[in-house]
Parts: structure tokens; sequence; C-alpha cells
């Protein structure tokens, strides 16, 4: 059995040449060998539908490309619908009066092709080139000067490249007593780079028991049931892993207070994230998403980058500067009010028995003796 990379050299050559018909021939035989739920095989069946929409077989394209559809990768699924409206798209006539028609005589045709043999007899004599099979010399390698410059544009492009990440945290506060921490670091162009790796690692060896998720691109990872002390010490372990890995000190502090009013709490939270030694990395995006119970209030002035919803605040941090973010809620005390309930119902069961009795009964009653 030919292996992947044989495969795809043969019929990319085929494409290249527009051999197609040797392309549909060469791949149908092999295709069941790769599965659809492989990139190898989505990778395979999209040149094959491109190699039939070439010759015209827009019903076997159509086939291959219904496969595609049906595909768990969202990527596959949306490439696998703009190959079938291409497909589908109908084919455009070309108007005959495109076409540029010359009408000539046969005895200026004759002449002409006279013409030409005298002058292409000419050609042959007298060469203009002098064609030999005489080496044109030795292939000399690149100096020195050629290689530093493009190592020194590859070192330029790491610390470009490595910016085009998105890390995002989201911190659920619906229930005070069983808060969740989600984080998810993304490259969103090109795969891991080693500080995600090693962050990762670090982050594994740390928190044994929280939910990891990791593919090619992504990293994912959620910490339930803590109370506010442990969530503290989550973002906090967090953000000063991370700096150390990005070459900067962070720091982040949150103070939270709690009023009561009966029925009523009201909570207050500050949170003050210093990102001042990190600054200059292109693309890169820090989010800090906060999920609250009920209606948020900003606090702050200075709230720009900050968006708020009726139960979630999206924080977009900045690089190189203190970030603060100071905001307020209302939660119920749904022990108290509990308890409130309970006693309120069983008063008015004991007040309707109390009349009910005094009121008494339409039954007829024995004679006292």
């Amino acid at each position: 059995m030919k292996t992947y990379e044989q495969v795809v050299e043969t019929v990319e050559l085929a494409l290249a040449k527009g051999d197609y018909n040797f392309c549909i021939e060469f791949l149908l035989p092999l295709i069941e060998s790769f599965p659809l739920s492989s990139k190898e095989g989505v990778n395979l069946r999209t040149i094959l539908i491109t190699a039939l929409c070439g010759i015209s077989e827009k019903e076997e394209a159509k086939r291959f490309c219904k496969e595609l559809l049906k595909s768990y990768d969202n990527r596959t699924r949306e490439n696998a619908k703009y190959l079938m409206e291409v497909i589908n798209s109908p084919d455009i006539k070309k108007p005959e009066n495109w076409n540029v028609q010359f009408e000539s005589d046969t005895s200026q045709n004759n002449k002409s092709l006279n013409s030409l043999r005298k002058k292409r007899k000419v050609l042959e004599k007298k060469k203009f080139i002098n064609v030999t099979d005489a080496p044109t010399g030795e292939t000399k390698p690149f100096k020195r000067g050629f290689s530093l410059i493009i190592f020194l544009i590859l070192i330029l492009l790491i610390p470009l490249l490595s910016g085009c990440v998105k890390v995002e945290d989201t911190l659920d506060l619906s229930e005070l007593d069983s808060i969740t921490n989600n984080l998810v670091i993304e490259s969103k162009y090109i795969k891991k780079f080693p500080w995600q790796i090693k962050f990762e690692e670090k982050m594994k060896d740390i928190f044994p028991k929280a939910e990891i998720g990791h593919e090619e691109s992504t990293f994912s990872m959620k910490n339930k049931n803590l109370n506010l002390e442990n969530t503290k010490q989550v973002l906090k372990i967090i953000q000063k892993t991370a700096g150390e890995l990005a070459g900067g000190s962070t720091n982040m502090e949150i103070n939270t207070d709690q009023k009561n009013f009966i029925f009523f709490e009201k909570y207050f939270y500050r949170i003050d994230l210093d990102l001042k030694s990190i600054q200059g990395v292109d693309n890169l995006e820090i989010i800090f998403k906060i999920i609250h119970p009920n209606k948020a209030r900003l606090n702050g002035k200075n709230n720009s980058n900050v968006e708020i919803t009726r139960n979630l605040i999206i924080w977009n941090l900045n690089q190189g500067q203190m970030n603060s973010l100071e905001f307020s809620f209302w939660s119920f005390n749904k022990l108290l009010i509990g308890i409130s309930v309970i006693l309120l119902i069983i008063f008015l069961a004991y007040v309707i028995r109390f009349y009910r009795l005094k009121l008494g009964t339409d039954l007829p009653q024995l004679p006292s003796k």
C-alpha cells in the first residue's frame, strides 16, 4: 500500500499537468484507505473533487462533497460548503460576439504562407544564439552574508509569530459557594510555541485534579467547586506562572467585600492586574470574563476596555500598564428567604385552621343528655 506522501505527490503532479483523468483513476481505488475523519482523507477527497470538476463530472464531485459536509470538523464543513457552491454555480456560455472572425482571400493566404516559409529557411540558416553543450560553470553556494540576513529575518519573525495567541480566562460567579474558573489558550495562526507547552506542563503538575484538555492549537483548564479564597489562589498562580514564562514579573490583587441586608447581600469586587513588564508583544489578546448571578454595576471611571451585559463582564487587558476593574452586584440570601417562606406557610395554615374550627361545621349534632 502506498503511503500518503507518495499518493499526494503523484496526484499533485497530475493536477499540475492538467491530467485530471489519471488523477481520478489513481485516487478512486485508494480513497477508502484514508478515512474521512483524518486530515489525509479530507485532503485527498478535496483533490479528487477538483479533478472531477476539471472534467465536468459534477454529480460525482457532489457525492464526495456531501461526504465532507458530514465531517465533525467545522473548518472541513465550511470548505465543503464553499466547494458545493462552486459546483452548483451555473456554466457561463460565451457569447458569439466575443469571438473575432477574419475573412480573407485564398490567394492572399497562399502568398502569406509562401513568405513565411522563406523567412523560416533564412532563420534556420542564421543562428542568433550560439547553442553549445559547454557547461556554464560550477554551482556556487550562497555567500555568508546572505545566510546571515536570512537567519536574522527568522529570528525577528519568532517574537512576531509568538504573539499570535489568545488567552481567555472565564470566572463563573453564578454560584458563590461553588465558583468555576475556565482558562483557554488558543494559537490563532500556527501551532503551539515552546512557552505554551511549558505552561501546560506546569499547570498539569500544579492542578492535577483540574479538567484539562489540549488539542493541536488549544489548551483548556477548568477548576470547579472553588470557594472565594481558593479562587484567588488559582488566579494568582496562573498569572504568576504565565508572567515568568513571558519574561516579566506580574502581580494580581483581588479584594472583595460583602454587605448583608437581611434578605439581600451586596458584593464588591476589585481586581488589579499589573502588566507593566509585558509589552510590545504583537497580536496578543488577553481577555478576562466574569459571569455574575445578577446585573452588575461598574464602579470605576476608566472602563473603555470593558463590555458589560446583564450577566457577563468582558474585560480586555492592555499590555504595559496597570489594569483595574471594580464592580458590584446584588444577590439573594436564599437560606433566609427559604426559612421565611416556610414560617409564613406554617403561620397561614395555623390561622386558617383556627378560624375554620371557630366557624364550626354544618353537620348535624347529636342531642346532649
